[in-house]
């Protein structure tokens, strides 16, 4: 009777699985069966969905700062990352630098006379206006080096290294020239007194960069295997870390104007005619490293407040340690590959504060200004970001590219005479700074156009104890705090009495290596949960809420 009751059981639930199957299958319209789609079981395809469906959870995080933590997750001690940086240049960098930001480089036009002509009336010129300018900047450089000279005969100033030296002088330079611009022209240019001035801000970007080969370790792994042979030889991503400090950034609550249309931002030919690095960059002299991710533009999260650059000026210090034997020619593009990377990592994080991100595509251009300099000669640049997308088959499949336009070195001033007055100022070079300070910001958009993927604010969060962690978690993780547990290490007489020869097959395995855990595969919520001591919890049973919730996106 038992068995009996169980088949009826058993046929009332199939005819019902069926009827509803059918229900939904059934297409009300024309009555046709819709049939889910056939996915590919193999393993690529497999890992492909799995990214696709996390970086599609990425996008629909509500706030900037969890995002930042849900890149985070999957590792507690930080990812392997490229080592960028605004002090490190190796010789015939170029060709990576623009893969790695998939960015083409073209010359700054110069203007002719007629075209300078038509727009007196809009940029600095030989009126007035230039006059009271180029005056103020004279008097700034040469205030700049008398104040120098006074640093250096201070009885408790130590000897310095050139290039300490020389980004000592710079940094006076720029933030005097900074200072007389911003006086000169606010009053013809109401766009300067808007702008938010950064004194050695820290920009930081991480991205993710695909078409690479994979080092040896990664190629022997795979080909210990039987079922990844095949794959053992194919590209890889490599994840990319910028840090950089310059002398000086401006930005400003609009947009600069793009100088591409979208038409020549989306150009399939003009993408495969990048160059390609395929090797592994320490083959160049980079190095790796172990860090959480991290967007900085200089600034936390704030809004709709001051989120785009204007303009920033860069070092050229370290270059005084560049073998003279590398060429005029190399010097020339390792000055047109930092003002590349710099620039892209600026956007990159100012478009991270705005809902982008590396696996979240750009919805608007965004653009900026840089400028390199030692003091004296200065190359000024402009860079327009189009695509975020640079991972996997993005290398190969997007159509979109970034732009970057610049010019050589110039000199601003030959040299200061011993009387403290300015030699031979060039007056070309001044233009192209006035005209820098000069460009308007004119985009402004809406709140919902310039953060699509941005649906709330920490702060509108209701729980206080939600918003204390996020807001904690966020700035511990941009921090670059080492963790307070060290990453545990293999020691010599383990790697030679336990692992590469088994003598000790008694003892106890406890350590982490003989239980088959990996610590770097160890994830950013894997971790003891906060005590919450019984004081502070008086109306709640002994037994419950004895530890702190955790709000990990």
């Amino acid at each position: 009777m038992l068995k009996l009751n169980l088949v009826s059981q058993l046929r009332t639930t199939y005819k019902r699985c069926l009827a509803g199957q059918s229900q939904l299958q059934l297409n009300p319209t024309d009555g046709e069966p819709a049939y889910p789609e056939i996915q590919d079981p193999s393993f690529q395809a497999r890992k492909q969905r799995d990214a696709t469906n996390w970086h599609e959870e990425i996008r629909q995080v509500p706030t900037v700062e969890e995002k930042m933590i849900k890149i985070n997750i999957p590792r507690y001690y930080g990812f392997k990352v490229v080592d960028f940086n605004d002090s490190k240049i190796p010789y015939n960098a170029l060709p990576l630098t623009q893969h790695y930001t998939r960015t083409v480089l073209e010359d700054l036009p110069s203007k002719s006379p007629k075209e300078q002509d038509s727009e007196q009336k809009e940029q600095p010129s030989e009126d007035g206006l230039f006059k009271a300018a180029r005056g103020d900047v004279i008097d700034a450089l040469e205030f700049a080096h008398d104040y120098y000279k006074h640093l250096e005969k201070q009885p408790n100033s130590a000897e310095r290294s050139p290039v300490e030296r020389e980004r000592i002088l710079t940094q006076i330079i720029v933030e005097q020239l900074n200072r007389a611009l911003l006086q000169s022209l606010s009053e013809e240019y109401k766009h300067l007194d808007e702008v938010e001035v950064d004194y050695n801000p820290r920009h930081e970007a991480f991205w993710a960069v695909g078409g690479v080969d994979p080092p040896k370790n990664v190629q022997k792994s795979k080909k210990g295997r039987k079922w990844q042979k095949e794959m053992a030889n194919e590209s890889v991503d490599r994840l990319v870390q910028y840090t950089g400090a310059p002398y000086l950034a401006l930005r400003h609550r609009k947009q600069l104007s793009p100088w591409k249309t979208e038409a020549e931002s989306e150009n399939l030919e003009l993408s495969k005619q990048l160059p390609r690095f395929k090797h592994d960059p320490r083959t160049l002299g980079y190095s790796t490293k172990h860090q959480h991710a991290t967007n900085v533009p200089g600034y936390w999260p704030k809004g709709n407040e001051h989120n785009f650059g204007l303009l920033s000026f860069q070092s050229r210090a370290h270059l005084q340690l560049r073998p003279k034997s590398y060429g005029e020619q190399d010097l020339l593009e390792a000055l047109h590959s930092l003002a590349i990377k710099s620039s892209y990592a600026l956007l990159l994080a100012q478009a991270n504060y705005n809902g982008f991100n590396t696996y979240n595509e750009l919805t608007y251009p965004m653009n900026t200004q840089t400028v390199i300099t030692n003091g004296r000669e200065w190359s000024f640049y402009e860079y327009q970001l189009n695509t975020l997308l640079l991972y996997g088959k993005n290398v190969e499949e997007n159509p979109r590219v970034n732009f970057c336009r610049g010019t050589k070195p110039l000199p601003l001033y030959a040299e200061i005479s011993t009387s403290g007055k300015c030699v031979d100022f060039n007056d070309n070079a001044l233009r192209h700074l006035l005209n820098f300070y000069a460009n308007v910001p004119s985009i402004q958009r809406s709140i919902a156009e310039q953060q699509p993927y941005v649906a709330s604010d920490v702060s509108d969060y209701e729980n206080a104890e939600q918003r204390d962690f996020i807001s904690k978690t966020f700035k511990y993780l941009a921090s670059n705090r080492p963790r307070h547990l060290e990453l545990p290490e293999i020691y010599l007489w383990e790697k030679l009495y336990k692992i590469d020869n088994n003598t000790r097959a008694m003892e106890a395995k406890r350590r982490f290596f003989e239980l088959d855990i990996n610590p770097w595969q160890r994830t950013l919520d894997a971790h003891d949960k906060e005590y919450v001591p019984r004081a502070v919890r008086p109306d709640v049973p002994k037994n419950k809420n004895r530890f702190k919730k955790t709000y990990y996106p």
